[in-house]
């Protein structure tokens, strides 16, 4: 591979109820369908050879609205799904301290373990090498799980930030491991924005 781009999907009510996801499958709202649309009009043909995405409904909305200007393949795949939230998915922060505490972190949530995290993410990686050598590959999925990812390719990098919804990130392959060229760009959603990758 060339090149690697992660795009995180557009944003749901969970996403404004600061709600946690997790595995649970709610789709794009209307404004995280009109994300897309935008970060799709800013894509160019032929910068990407095939899209995967994960296969839950608000990461293959937005992989389908943009694969909609590249055309190219697009391949669902369910080791992109987000991280698994345990215990507190579909709560939001005072609901977390009203059921379990203000100190809610330090008790076992039964969150998917880092090393769970990693190895799905870099049994698809490694899977993408040999499938689709000298190819740029894009992949939609979701914040937490493409964060993992990134500080496990790319850990010198210090991409720390959380990701916002629609953003695209983007990693050359080098003689060294993987070097950053864009990291949470969201210049779609201003009027002037342009790609440039």
């Amino acid at each position: 591979m060339n090149k690697l781009g992660f795009v995180r999907h557009g944003v749901t009510q969970w996403n404004k109820e600061g709600r946690a996801q997790g595995r649970t499958d709610i789709p794009l709202d209307e404004e995280g369908l009109n994300q897309a649309r935008l970060l799709a009009e800013r894509m160019e043909r032929g910068v990407w050879d095939i899209v995967y995405a994960s296969d839950l409904k608000r990461a293959a909305q937005t992989a389908e609205i943009i694969n909609g200007k590249l055309e190219t393949e697009l391949c669902l795949d369910s080791r992109l799904r987000e991280v698994d939230c345990g215990l507190i998915e579909g709560t939001t922060e005072q609901e977390r301290i009203r059921e379990w505490g203000p100190r809610w972190r330090e008790l076992d949530m039964q969150f998917e373990s880092h090393a769970s995290i990693i190895s799905r993410g870099m049994n698809f990686i490694d899977e993408l090498s040999k499938n689709h050598s000298n190819k740029n590959i894009l992949i939609v999925s979701h914040g937490s799980f493409i964060k993992h990812l990134l500080q496990e390719l790319s850990p010198e990098a210090g991409l720390n930030d959380s990701l916002l919804n629609t953003s695209l990130t983007s990693l050359l392959k080098c003689e060294s491991g993987w070097e950053c060229e864009l990291y949470n760009w969201t210049d779609h959603l201003l009027s002037d924005g342009s790609l440039k990758t």
